[in-house]
This record gives structure tokens, C-alpha cells and sequence, in this order.
């Protein structure tokens, strides 16, 4: 993908998620309800952009050709998805929706940030797959940790939370592993 075209699949991907977060945040809908989209408004944001603002930050004073689009896209890409599947109330009317979510959410997450760690040359290749996959169970820690606490600790999915959050922390972290596969793979046929 051309760096014009991934940077507009980037910006579309910002985009559309945003325009989602302020209908759950304002909108009323029963499908948002207690799913903490007031914290998600303020916090996807941040973080869909942490990256691309580091990497603008640090090449302030270089060329600026050589920003990695497609990788932030594939960084922001979970966060679309997430908000999609409550939009369309995927989470509450599709079995398995979560699980399947966590796991190619992490797969995308972690593929784009591989992507950027290519970037540092880091070998031997089972050093890179472990990092990403290291980088993606870190993560997928934290995310439960503010999953738990923005809504689930005083909703409605307090039952059962301990199971579906080791779930999603091993799923996060198998789809890392993926992610990070697929980052070996193309990497080896690009060196």
C-alpha cells in the first residue's frame, strides 16, 4: 500500500471511530449503555494517535517521507472494530464475539507495532516474535485492567468477569503471537 493511500485508511479509520464514540457517548442507544464510552471517547483517541504523534515528534527534524501509515493503521484498526461491534451490537447478540474480537484485534495491534519494530532491525528473528508477543500479553493485561475498571467493575458484567478476563488475556496474547508470525514473514521476505 502506497504511503497516500495508507495514510487515508489511517485517517478514515480515525475517523469513522470517532464519529461512533460520540454516538455512544451521546446518542442514547441501549447497546452502549455501561460499556464506558464517556472513558473510550477520551481514551481511544489518545491512544489511536500516541504513536503517530511519537513518530511526528521524533522526525521533526527529517524527512518526513518515510512515516509508517500502514502500520498505525493496523494500529488503529482495533479500536474500530471494537466500537463497531458495539454499534452493531455485535457483543451482546453474536456468540463469541468478544473472543474472536480479542484475538484479531490483538493479531492487527500487534502486527502494526512489529511493523514499526522492523524498523529497529532486531534480530534473530525469534527475538522479534517474542517481543511482539511479549509486547502484546503486557498489553493485553492492561487492557483488562481498564476494562475492569471502566465498566466492569460496577455493571452488569461483574459475573463472570475473572473467566472471560483470563480469556481475553490469553486470546490477546495468541493473536499477538500471530501478529507477530505474520511480521517474521514478511519481514524475512523483505530482508
Amino acid at each position: 500500500m502506497t504511503g497516500a493511500r495508507a495514510r487515508a485508511v489511517a485517517a478514515l479509520v480515525l475517523a469513522a471511530t470517532l464519529v461512533q464514540l460520540v454516538v455512544g457517548t451521546f446518542g442514547g442507544l441501549q447497546q452502549f449503555e455501561g460499556k464506558g464510552f464517556g472513558y473510550r471517547l477520551v481514551a481511544y483517541p489518545v491512544l489511536m494517535l500516541a504513536l503517530p504523534a511519537f513518530w511526528w515528534w521524533r522526525a521533526r527534524t527529517t524527512s518526513r517521507d518515510d512515516v509508517p501509515w500502514g502500520a498505525f493503521a493496523l494500529i488503529m484498526a482495533p479500536f474500530l472494530i471494537d466500537v463497531t461491534g458495539n454499534t452493531l451490537d455485535l457483543y451482546d447478540t453474536v456468540d463469541h464475539w468478544d473472543n474472536l474480537n480479542h484475538f484479531v484485534n490483538w493479531m492487527l495491534l500487534l502486527a502494526g507495532i512489529g511493523l514499526l519494530l522492523v524498523r529497529l532491525d532486531v534480530r534473530p528473528t525469534w527475538l522479534l516474535v517474542l517481543g511482539i508477543t511479549g509486547i502484546g500479553a503486557i498489553l493485553a493485561v492492561l487492557w483488562e485492567v481498564g476494562e475492569y475498571w471502566t465498566f466492569i467493575r460496577r455493571g452488569v458484567e461483574l459475573d463472570g468477569a475473572y473467566e472471560d478476563t483470563l480469556s481475553d488475556e490469553v486470546l490477546g496474547t495468541a493473536g499477538a503471537f500471530v501478529g507477530a508470525l505474520l511480521v517474521a514473514w514478511k519481514h524475512r521476505g523483505d530482508a
